[in-house]
Order: C-alpha cells, then structure tokens, then sequence
C-alpha cells in the first residue's frame, strides 16, 4: 500500500523516522487541497490550492501505527486518491483551520519563508 506524507513524516523532518521502513517512491503535487500550519505539524484540507508530497511504499503494520499517531481522537482522516504511483492513502486534517496560517507555497519546508500578509 501507498501513503502520501506532506508535513512533519517527509524526508529529514522530525517524524521522519517513521517512514523508516518504507520505500520513497517519489514526490507528487496534489491539487484541490490547502496546507496548513498547526505549529509543529501542519494540516491538509479541500481547498483550491495544492501541496506538495511524497509518495511512499508501506507495510500493513507501518499503516497501523500512522493510524494509530495521526488518527487518534478524530483530527486526521484517510483518504484514497490517486497518484503517478497509484493509488495512496492521504491524512486529511478534520478539524477547523479558522485562525491557522495557510501556506501559500503548499510546500511545509517552506512555511518559514511566508509573507505575513
């Protein structure tokens, strides 16, 4: 199975650790969805923007316990959608972003370099 990391789960970044015993299949752009910053992670939401990802290649259990660190207390939700990879598993953030700062870019390595406007 697939699974698609766009925040703190990516490659160097402080949940990395992970996405240890899954297989990198590349980078991907996801359109129709909006990144944002919910401090020392972010969130993605249906919106009219896009964020940028990557696809990894996980085991049963890998799945379990992203499950069991992303879903718990219903603040994300899966989501089937469709990659050049094939299909792969997204975390949709459940609850209000009212008051959170989008970022534009839809890339979360580049959350510091936002215009404050």
């Amino acid at each position: 199975m697939r699974i698609i990391v766009y925040g703190s789960l990516r490659r160097k970044q402080g949940n990395s650790h992970w996405m240890t015993n899954g297989q990198w299949l590349g980078d991907h752009l996801i359109d129709g969805y909006e990144l944002y910053n919910l401090g020392h992670y972010p969130g993605v939401v249906a919106g009219s923007g896009q964020v940028y990802c990557e696809v990894y290649r996980v085991d049963a259990s890998t799945l379990g316990e992203l499950d069991a660190l992303r879903t718990k207390g219903g603040e994300y939700k899966r989501e089937l959608m469709q990659t050049p990879y094939g299909s792969a598993w997204l975390y949709v953030y459940q609850r209000s972003v009212e008051g959170k700062q989008r970022i534009a870019s839809g890339d979360w390595l580049l959350r510091d370099n936002q215009d404050p406007a």
